[in-house]
């Protein structure tokens, strides 16, 4: 049986903790051609979404896919992003949040099994928390040779 992804459950979570505590969730998506964004808003292939209760309508955060509708300059747009290309969700105040791992972006005209040696190298997110690096492993073995979780802020 193969593992369920944990992502999706991760962005959900996270998403509930900002709204929970009054903050802003902010997504970060590496936009390619499977994502419905408005692309005058793309930037170095990436686009940063606010996704929070007064700012979105509709929030639908599924297993492959997060749907919404929101105003851009006045104009309602639909838009879907596919979670594998979702980088982060932090909260805008704090900057509070989780980075992932995501699939590469293609470029939007770029056709399935074509690579793009120019492809945009993935820039920063201003707001995210660091990500865990080698030394600074959220889980060490204990004594009895179990993993524990440790805090880290």
């Amino acid at each position: 049986m193969e593992e369920i992804p944990s992502k999706p459950y991760l962005l959900r979570a996270l998403y509930q903790w900002c709204v929970d505590n009054g903050y802003t969730p902010y997504l970060g998506v590496r936009v390619d051609s499977r994502a419905q964004v408005p692309t005058e808003h793309v930037k170095n292939g990436e686009i940063t979404l606010n996704i929070s209760p007064l700012a979105v309508h509709k929030l639908q955060m599924g297993d492959e896919q997060i749907e919404f509708s929101a105003r851009f300059n006045g104009l309602a747009r639909q838009i879907a992003v596919p979670v594998a290309s979702v980088f982060a969700l932090y909260a805008r105040e704090t900057g509070g949040g989780m980075s992932f791992d995501s699939e590469p972006a293609k470029p939007m005209g770029q056709a399935a099994g074509e690579t793009d040696s120019r492809a945009p190298v993935p820039s920063v997110v201003p707001h995210a928390a660091p990500s865990n690096t080698a030394d600074e492993s959220p889980t060490k073995p204990s004594p009895g040779g179990k993993p524990t979780l440790r805090r880290v802020k």
